[in-house]
C-alpha cells in the first residue's frame, strides 16, 4: 500500500494534477510488486516505493517538500521493520533527494533511532550521501504557497486554498507499506512537512508510533495528516495495539483508530495499515485520501 496525502480534492476527473496523482500511486505500486516478486523484502520494497514518491514534486516529500519561514526546505522520515522493531529516522534535513534513504541508512549504520538537522546532515557526509542544491526543491507552487502564507501571517498545510476558510486541502506526506511472502512488514513514511512552519519544527513522519509503525506481530502503518494531532494520539501504534489486545483485523483496528483520533483530538488526515495476513484497510477523516493498494498479490486499485 502507499498513500500521497490526505484532503479534498474534488472534481479530480478534470484535474489534470490529480490525474497525475493517481498514475503515480499506480506506478510506485506496480514497482512495489516487482521487487517483492523478484524476492526482495517488504524493507527494499517500502524504501523503494517511498523514494519514488519523494522523487515526484507533486508530492510535499522530497523534491516537492514544501518551504518553511525562511523559505528552507526541512525534511522528515523514517522506516521500520517489523521483523525486530528496528527503525531509522531522520528530521529537519536538507540537500538529500531522499530522506527515506538517509533514515535508512540511521537504521542499519548507526546505534540510534533518530538523528536531527545538522546531526542528521553530518552522518549523510558520513556515509557518502550525496548532497543536492536547494534549487532542485524550490518548484514555482512550493514558492507560491509560501507567498500567499505569509501574506495571511499563518501556518498553511500543502495545497491549502487561497481562502482562509476553505476546505480544499491536501495534508501532505507520502508514505508505503509492504508484507513480503515470508510474512514480513515493514512501512516508510516521508514529507516536507507545513508550508511556512517554524524553523525546526518536526511532525509526526518520524515519530515511530505516531506516522509510522511496523510489527510483525500486529501490522504495518503509515499515517499522512496534521502531525500534531498523530503524535498526540501516537496514531499508528494505537491501531497496533487494538490488534494486538483486541485481536481485530485490519479493517476493524483502522476504523477504531480513526474513531479514537476524531474522537479524542478531532484529528484531520489518514492511514494505510496492512495486518499480519495481509489484508489491506485505509481510513480518514478527510474528504479524500489519495491511496492504493494490491492485496494479496491481486489488482492494483488506486483511490482518492
Amino acid at each position: 500500500m502507499v498513500h500521497g496525502g490526505a484532503g479534498a480534492l474534488d472534481n479530480v476527473s478534470d484535474d489534470k494534477t490529480a490525474v497525475r496523482y493517481l498514475e503515480s500511486i499506480r506506478n510506485t505500486l506496480e514497482h512495489g510488486r516487482e521487487i517483492l516478486r523478484l524476492g526482495g523484502s517488504a524493507l527494499q520494497a517500502v524504501e523503494a516505493c517511498a523514494s519514488l514518491l519523494e522523487d515526484d514534486p507533486v508530492f510535499n516529500a522530497g523534491c516537492g517538500s514544501v518551504l518553511n519561514e525562511d523559505g528552507k526546505v526541512e525534511m522528515d522520515a523514517a522506516i521500520m521493520d517489523g521483523r525486530d522493531l528496528s527503525a531509522g529516522a531522520v528530521a529537519g534535513v536538507s540537500n538529500i533527494a531522499n530522506p527515506v534513504q538517509l533514515a535508512r541508512l540511521v537504521m542499519s549504520e548507526s546505534e540510534h533511532v533518530l538523528l536531527i538537522a545538522e546531526g542528521a546532515m553530518r552522518f549523510a557526509d558520513h556515509c557518502g550521501m550525496q548532497h543536492v542544491p536547494e534549487h532542485y526543491f524550490y518548484t514555482p507552487d512550493r514558492v507560491e504557497q509560501l507567498k500567499q502564507a505569509r501574506l495571511r501571517h499563518k501556518v498553511m498545510l500543502d495545497h491549502d486554498d487561497t481562502e482562509a476558510d476553505s476546505e480544499d486541502q491536501k495534508y501532505g506526506t507520502i508514505g508505503a507499506i509492504a508484507r513480503d511472502p515470508q510474512g514480513n512488514l515493514a512501512a516508510a513514511t516521508s514529507t516536507g512537512g507545513v508550508v511556512n512552519k517554524r524553523m525546526g519544527r518536526v511532525g509526526d513522519s518520524p515519530i515511530v508510533g505516531a506516522g509510522v509503525y511496523a510489527d510483525n506481530e500486529t501490522c504495518a502503518v503509515s499515517a499522512t495528516g496534521y502531525g500534531e494531532d498523530f503524535m498526540r494520539t501516537v496514531i499508528s501504534k494505537t491501531i497496533s495495539d487494538f490488534m494486538f489486545m483486541q485481536g481485530l483485523p485490519a479493517v476493524e483496528a483502522t476504523a477504531a483508530g480513526i474513531e479514537y483520533l476524531t474522537r479524542k483530538v478531532g484529528g484531520r488526515g489518514g492511514v494505510i495499515v496492512i495486518d499480519k495476513d495481509g489484508s489491506c484497510a485505509s481510513g480518514f477523516t478527510t474528504k479524500k485520501m489519495i491511496h492504493g493498494w494490491i492485496e494479496h498479490g491481486g489488482e492494483t486499485v488506486v483511490r482518492f
